[in-house]
């Protein structure tokens, strides 16, 4: 048995069946949606190379996220974007994203690992949490995956629209190349507000 299934037997042990994990991406940029995903894999599936998605370069997170989309026994993804971080903050935003991210499965889990240490409201669904998820759940690392890629996809699409911050390059981070852009042109209109106090007083 792999490392990264130790958790998912824990659960397999007490009666769980149905094992999804949840992750999320984009909870620190100054810009762009907060994205997180919800995935169950087959029990025990072996994919070659899976891993928290900040280990893995750009090219192989995006071979393994077509592994898990067409292995997975079902996966969900959403994006919550820049106006409703803003409106009720970056926690509640991610909730809100891993929340529609579980509602999307086509069959419901009977419990959901999520990557942290703050517990989102699935309603009929436990939940367990697990601090660096991502490392130690194989799928938690998928779900972190799927968020990852789905959303440097879409901020490579806005880089496209916005070619003067460099949003291909950072994906909204704070880069100092992203805080110079902001200097020059000021916001665009998918940087979240309520993260650029310090430079607008916003």
């Amino acid at each position: 048995m792999s490392e990264l299934w130790k958790y998912e037997h824990a659960a397999f042990a007490k009666g769980y069946d149905l094992i999804c994990g949840v992750d999320e991406a984009g909870r620190g940029p100054l810009a762009g949606p907060v994205c997180a995903a919800a995935v169950i894999l087959p029990r025990d599936l072996e994919i070659e190379g899976l891993n928290d998605s900040k280990k893995l370069s750009d090219k192989r997170r995006r071979a393994l996220y077509d592994v898990i989309a067409e292995q997975s026994v079902a996966y969900g993804v959403a994006m919550v974007d820049e106006k409703t971080i803003d409106e009720i903050n970056i926690l509640q935003a991610t909730f809100l994203a891993m929340r529609l991210a579980v509602e999307q499965l086509s069959v419901q889990p009977s419990l959901a690992l999520v990557d942290g240490n703050r517990e989102p409201d699935f309603g009929d669904v436990p939940v367990q949490t697990i601090i660096k998820g991502d490392a130690l759940s194989a799928n938690i690392a998928a779900a972190s995956i799927l968020a990852k890629v789905t959303r440097d996809r879409f901020m490579e699409e806005q880089d496209a629209i916005w070619p003067q911050y460099g949003f291909a390059i950072h994906k909204g981070y704070g880069t100092q190349a992203h805080y110079a852009a902001l200097r020059e042109f000021g916001p665009c209109p998918i940087h979240r507000l309520t993260f650029l106090k310090k430079l607008y007083g916003a």
